[in-house]
């Protein structure tokens, strides 16, 4: 089952890299009470993620703060090494994005939103998403029909839906 608008998110267990190292990060709790964007990519490093959707979030992080939003969060099945380095890298981190790894693609997979692309070496990847999240319940959702398109996740797309 594909998840829709009006949804509660799985349980699922993320994870980030932390001073120790690699953290589990409960998404139940993390959006429990809050108002959070999720925005999910096929892969850390790719071009059109790289160069179009997390620079949309960074520009428009000021303005999803002025409405409201607690949090912008980051998902891709990649591990947390390659999350935190990308995001240092993309200059998300810096702007205040968090960057979480879904290792497994076990969310990804609960959430109905997996595909493969052998060809691209891209497999039990994500689809390119963003979705507004209020405690816990999606609000909006906004999925790309192409993985190498970023036109209706983009965080200007989003902002304007919300």
């Amino acid at each position: 089952m594909t998840l829709s608008s009006g949804d509660k998110l799985p349980d699922a267990t993320l994870l980030k890299l932390g001073e120790k190292g690699p953290e589990a990060v409960d998404l139940k709790s993390l959006t429990a009470g809050r108002k959070v964007v999720i925005f999910a990519v096929p892969g850390a490093y790719t071009p059109t993620c790289s160069a179009a959707h997390v620079p949309s979030f960074i520009r428009t992080k000021a303005q999803f703060d002025a409405a409201g939003v607690d949090e912008i969060i980051c998902v891709s099945v990649n591990d947390p090494f390659v999350m935190k380095a990308w995001g240092e890298a993309t200059g998300a981190t810096e702007a205040g994005i968090t960057m979480l790894a879904d290792a497994e693609s076990a969310f990804t997979k609960a959430i109905g939103l997996d595909f493969d692309a052998p060809p691209a070496g891209l497999l039990a990847r994500s689809k390119r998403y963003a979705m507004a999240v209020e405690d816990g319940t999606v609000t909006v959702l906004h999925v790309e029909e192409s993985p190498g398109t970023c036109e209706v996740t983009a965080g200007e797309s989003l902002l304007a839906a919300m």
